[in-house]
């Protein structure tokens, strides 16, 4: 039976991080050479009013939702349906609480003028 020999090797703390890669930069796509776009912010919002009508109003990526989602991330904003809804539809009721109130006031303005 052969022998295979195995050797050993050992670094000390300062030599380590001299010799091994520590960075994981093997896992990190390269750089590519291309510039970044070069345009301001004001330049984005003069393109998105261009292309606002163009984009979809929903879709996983690349619509108005996504837009809405993302924003609503970075802000730290919920958008809840439900909760929208819930709210809505309080107004609602709220606006014929309103009406029903002017309706009964009109009513005794109209009785109250009508005795005199």
């Amino acid at each position: 039976m052969s022998q295979i020999p195995i050797e050993k090797q050992v670094f000390d703390k300062i030599s380590f991080s001299r010799i091994v890669d520590t960075n994981f930069s093997q896992l990190i796509s390269p750089e590519t050479n291309e510039p970044a776009p070069s345009f301001s912010l004001d330049d984005f919002f003069q393109i998105y009013d261009q292309l606002f009508n163009q984009i979809p109003d929903n879709g996983d990526i690349n619509s108005h939702r996504y837009i809405l989602e993302k924003e609503a991330e970075y802000l730290g904003v919920s958008i809840d349906k439900e909760e929208t809804q819930a709210l809505l539809d309080e107004i609602t009721s709220l606006r014929q609480q309103v009406l029903d109130t002017q309706t009964a006031l009109n009513d005794l303005a109209t009785a109250t003028n009508t005795r005199l």
